[in-house]
């Protein structure tokens, strides 16, 4: 098998971020949908889409998608493509499924008539009745909408955002995925100052310095597709190595991280040195209110508390109005706050630049964006 199409899958609002990696990866033939991008690839190249993505969700191998009216169509579709070459004789797999605006609505059904399908086909390509199924793991997802079934194999096992480095985290987490977005939606580049007030567990410090580092967002984990016999061997440790080879030690970045909440600060540290970062990130014990930072022209990304997630309402909205105050005087700087507060900008006192609609997990949340001039090239 040559080529192949894989699929990162994207939280609602992030498509363009994932297109944008996914192109800078030097892949082809993109094509964007709602909450995927789609692209050509090689088998050779799944390891580094999982090492390298940073606002995917998942990775996913794309083995078919048709047109399922009936059950029956479903069952003989499926068995059509060539499962036996993707999955090893002794492989485990299970399927998972999800149906929207679809004729073939009961999921339950759907997942039982592929599972059997695939076996059929397996039964062929090996020749056998049995299969141990104790090898390597295997997730089969059959996606069907508006009567389309997508037939893909997860190829990264648990979500892009779990990085390896985050053991805790505070109420109401930021997703690595999200906050590394945030990031790359900012004007900040490594060359300027960065600072989080409110930083909780540290995830938007950590990302940030992971992206001024070229630090790979899967290099502290493992992926379900590693055990897979169709990716050549020695390719995942190629990938690796070349990954780590990259990492730009010596790059000097100033970010700056801070929060009232000792613990919080406590488990940021921890966090960021599992990350690998702990050497560029300045975290503090302290209120937003007492920064005094001199740098001209930097660049504060937050997630301030949310009304609905934590602390009280009226106490929330004059955390917001504090900060439109505050932050007015940093008349050099852009920020870029995330909150799910509607009236955030009446309550800042001032009318975002851009505003960008994204989601938390189930939560909807507005990325507004306030720019500040341009620093002065020297």
């Amino acid at each position: 098998m040559e080529n192949i199409k894989l699929i990162a899958t994207a939280t609602f609002g992030l498509e363009a971020i994932v297109k944008r990696e996914v192109e800078s990866l030097g892949f082809k033939d993109i094509q964007v949908e709602n909450g995927k991008v789609i692209f050509s690839a090689k088998l050779e190249d799944i390891p580094k889409a999982n090492l390298w993505l940073r606002t995917a969700d998942r990775v996913l191998l794309l083995v078919g998608e048709f047109k399922a009216l009936s059950f029956e169509e479903l069952f003989e579709k499926t068995k059509a493509l060539p499962w036996g070459d993707l999955i090893s004789k002794d492989g485990e797999f299970t399927v998972t499924g999800k149906s929207i605006k679809s004729k073939l609505y009961s999921v339950p059904d759907c997942q039982a008539i592929v599972k059997k399908s695939v076996v059929e086909k397996m039964k062929q390509k090996y020749n056998t009745e049995w299969f141990e199924e104790t090898g390597a793991k295997y997730t089969i997802q059959v996606a069907l909408l508006k009567d389309i079934a997508t037939l893909t194999i997860d190829t990264s096992g648990v979500g892009l955002h779990k990085r390896g480095y985050r053991k805790e985290a505070m109420l109401a987490p930021l997703k690595e995925t999200l906050a590394a977005a945030l990031v790359q939606l900012s004007f900040w580049t490594h060359e300027r100052v960065l600072l989080d007030p409110f930083c909780g567990s540290g995830t938007i410090a950590i990302e940030a310095a992971m992206i001024g580092r070229n630090i790979a967002p899967g290099l502290n984990r493992k992926f379900a597709s590693e055990e897979w016999d169709i990716i050549p061997e020695g390719v995942w440790k190629k990938e690796r190595v070349d990954a780590f080879k990259a990492i730009k030690h010596d790059r000097e970045l100033k970010i700056y991280a801070s929060d009232m909440d000792k613990r919080a600060i406590d488990i940021a540290k921890d966090n960021a040195f599992k990350a690998g970062v702990d050497d560029v990130i300045d975290f503090k014990v302290r209120k937003f209110s007492s920064i005094n930072i001199k740098n001209s022209f930097g660049v504060i990304i937050t997630n301030p508390p949310y009304g609905e997630r934590i602390g009280e309402k009226k106490q929330v909205d004059e955390l917001y109005k504090q900060m439109g105050r505050e932050f007015n005087d940093l008349r050099t700087w852009s920020k870029y706050i995330i909150t799910s507060e509607e009236n955030f900008e009446k309550l800042y006192g001032k009318k975002a630049a851009k505003k960008r609609k994204l989601y938390n997990g189930r939560i909807k949340i507005d990325y507004y964006q306030y720019f500040g001039p341009r620093p002065k090239k020297s």
